[in-house]
């Protein structure tokens, strides 16, 4: 069924969806390079803060967590079962999301990109590829449960869209600088 499966992956890639968002919020403070630069360009920027990457991580195992004292609530409401998330897998989703930024971070700086520019598919999916690799690393059993081959499908179909909608309303509400 369609619904089940937009329904799993939302649910279970939302707390890699989040930590972006919390960086943005409470980030700041010492960047993640120090400043160090290699070929005259800095590694990272001042964008990958250390803080936000705390931040980002501790906001997306926070949110999996009420989202498994959610999940039998949730289960009654749309008539079937919502995963629950071990802790390994919690982490390997919010820290992956994190990474998958940061790692796309550096190759823009390779690219030549200043900070905030776009890269049409890598920023969209690059939080994504790297939460899911993390989970299916650290919580294997789990991972291969969860994310079926449909249920990845969706997520990265509807990841762009939902990523781009949130970039937005951050650009309105000032919190962004672009809005992609």
């Amino acid at each position: 069924m369609l619904a089940e499966t937009v329904a799993v992956a939302l649910w279970t890639m939302l707390p890699a969806y989040i930590p972006n968002n919390a960086a943005v919020l409470f980030g700041g403070g010492a960047p993640i390079d120090g400043g160090h630069t290699y070929d005259g360009r800095r590694l990272l920027g001042d964008g990958k803060t250390w803080r936000g990457t705390a931040a980002g991580t501790l906001a997306g195992v926070a949110l999996a967590i009420g989202l498994n004292g959610l999940s039998d609530s949730a289960a009654g409401l749309f008539g079937f079962d919502l995963p629950t998330f071990p802790l390994a897998g919690a982490v390997a989703l919010a820290f992956g999301a994190m990474l998958g930024d940061i790692l796309a971070s550096l190759v823009k700086r390779r690219l030549g990109r200043a900070r905030g520019a776009s890269v049409p598919g890598l920023d969209q999916l690059d939080f994504v590829v790297a939460a899911l690799l993390l989970a299916f690393a650290f919580a294997p059993e789990w991972a291969v449960d969860v994310f079926t081959l449909p249920v990845v499908v969706v997520a990265v179909v509807i990841t762009p869209v939902l990523h781009l909608s949130a970039n937005g309303v951050a650009y309105l509400l000032g919190l962004k600088q672009e809005p992609y």
